[in-house]
């Protein structure tokens, strides 16, 4: 079977530069339309990769996220985002991005070209059989993913991805391929748009129905937030408030004496006992 890379297909739309920003932006979401419809299809990858991580990280594991440019970036931009909302150690979701933090904001020539060099990275981190490796690359052919998942796959990690063209090279490295396939982009091969949007949902749901199951949240509240501005800590206030019927002040004053929303409701139920 001939790969087809739908990702590269030219735009259902043309002429870009004669039209009004009214139509280009009205095309734009057009097109956008069509991501959560692509990514509800997912749901049943996505939570056969979801339970998987459950369960390894009841025991210790972790999850990797690898990619390369805008998928790269929204890898890192989802683990960086666990430990302030949900309390967690920025060891435990780890985002890796082909180039180094560097490539973050600047493009590094040909650091997706080298297909040793995710698994290196992974060793230095000491991945184990307990961890996840989730590989995203809209094209499913970057070789920085798919060596890396190639070689994790070797060692009896689990693996996955994230990826808008069916049956990839990336997919067939993949324990649990997630194809979310969302079509051609408005801008011809430019992925930052449908599939960015798309990776960052489900990337979304990867982590918070994995933070959920792992008791992170409380009702619908993030008892575990880190409490690094006033918003946050107002927030956390407001938690405790509610949960143990106090006055703003008094649950202001137990949350800061012990940090976190969950532990000052635990702490005040057990005085109480």
């Amino acid at each position: 079977m001939t790969f087809v890379k739908i990702t590269e297909q030219a735009s259902l739309h043309d002429n870009l530069e004669q039209k009004s920003v009214r139509e280009l932006l009205e095309e734009i979401n057009e097109e956008d339309r069509k991501v959560p419809e692509a990514v509800g299809k997912a749901i049943p990858q996505i939570e056969k990769l979801v339970t998987a991580i459950v369960e390894r990280m009841q025991k210790g594991g972790r999850i990797f996220y690898l990619g390369a440019g805008t998928s790269g970036r929204l890898g890192v931009l989802d683990a960086s985002e666990i430990p302030p909302t949900f309390g967690m150690p920025p060891t435990l979701v780890v985002g890796l991005i082909a180039g180094g933090d560097t490539a973050l904001r600047n493009p590094v020539e040909h650091a997706e070209d080298d297909p040793q060099r995710g698994w290196q990275e992974l060793l230095e981190r000491n991945i184990s059989p307990l961890d996840t490796v989730i590989g995203i690359a809209a094209s499913g052919t970057t070789p920085y993913v798919i060596g890396a998942l190639h070689r994790a796959r070797e060692h009896g990690i689990l693996t996955a991805c994230i990826c808008s063209n069916p049956d990839s090279p990336l997919a067939a490295e993949a324990d649990i391929p997630i194809e979310m396939i969302v079509g051609p982009e408005l801008v011809t091969g430019s992925s930052r748009m449908k599939s960015g949007t798309g990776q960052k949902l489900i990337c979304n749901m990867i982590t918070t129905a994995t933070m959920i199951k792992l008791g992170r949240v409380k009702g619908n509240r993030m008892v575990n937030m880190q409490l690094t501005n006033d918003k946050l800590v107002d927030r956390g206030t407001r938690m405790v408030a509610d949960e143990l019927g106090l006055g703003y002040e008094q649950a202001k004053r137990l949350l800061l004496l012990h940090g976190s929303a969950r532990k000052a409701i635990d702490a005040y139920r057990e005085s109480q006992s």
